[in-house]
């Protein structure tokens, strides 16, 4: 009976030795949303003084893919470049940005059920506040990036309005275009090169999208239902997602992770 107390006193001292070393772990996140505002707020003062701002999207893949694509690809991507970088957190990924209008004849991906879309203007005004709110929590360098052709526009402008009213004061903003635009056009001379065609890569949840996808999380692509051009007309698909691979998505996303830490190295040099 003596036994088997020593023995029951000996493992609660072991779990609950076990949990409060769990507790007292130092935070591996470079997310904002997984950090306490005491561990933001020290990691500002050791030097993390640069906060990205993400913007994805909610809006159609095809048949095939689920809706919140951008934002699961940013959460890979963002993670790769805040780590690299050693001096930056993530702001949480905005997936509410302008995706067409709806209305008695919606435009753009409205046109699907589950695509969520803001006026321009008001995704900027998204944009602006967001900005502020982490430049008076103590952020300097505020770093706009974007995983969709609709929400550049926007983070340029806010960019130049924001460095506008900066000016002087020690804070700024860097608008990381070649993210999107730069990282196109390199991704789809890369698959030239693997002997893929224009019509085959496509230009909206086709190989690209897709095999980025099937890197990041194989659960969130349906590629039973991955065809060329969707298989139906209005599928929102363009191009042949049924060729996609996780091998391709791999490559896909070293490009856009390699063109943002450049750029953004850049801007931070030359601030």
């Amino acid at each position: 009976m003596n036994m088997n107390r020593s023995a029951l006193f000996s493992a609660l001292f072991l779990a609950l030795t076990a949990t409060s070393a769990l507790a007292q772990s130092p935070p591996n996140s470079v997310f904002i949303e997984a950090l306490t505002w005491e561990e933001i707020r020290d990691q500002i003062a050791v030097g993390k003084t640069t906060i990205i701002i993400p913007t994805a999207g909610t809006e159609q893949k095809g048949p095939h893919m689920v809706m919140g694509e951008h934002k699961f690809v940013m959460e890979y991507t963002m993670d790769e470049v805040a780590r690299t970088l050693g001096n930056a957190l993530v702001s949480p990924i905005m997936t509410y940005v302008p995706e067409g209008s709806w209305g008695d004849e919606p435009t753009g991906h409205m046109r699907m059920p589950g695509t969520i879309t803001l006026p321009e203007e008001w995704f900027r005004d998204l944009l602006t506040h967001t900005a502020k709110s982490h430049a008076a929590g103590g952020f300097t360098d505020i770093v706009f990036i974007g995983d969709s052709g609709g929400n550049q526009r926007g983070m340029s402008a806010v960019t130049d309005q924001l460095n506008a009213e900066w000016a002087g004061s020690g804070m700024r903003a860097h608008f990381i275009g070649d993210y999107y635009a730069k990282s196109n056009g390199d991704i789809t001379t890369y698959m030239h090169q693997q002997g893929f065609t224009d019509a085959q890569i496509g230009s909206h949840a086709g190989i690209l999208d897709t095999s980025q996808m099937l890197f990041v999380n194989p659960n969130h692509v349906r590629m039973d239902k991955a065809a060329p051009g969707g298989g139906f007309e209005g599928s929102g698909v363009s191009g042949d997602p049924s060729l996609s691979t996780p091998a391709l998505g791999e490559v896909q996303l070293r490009i856009k992770i390699d063109n943002a830490l450049a750029q953004i190295r850049a801007s931070l040099a030359a601030r």
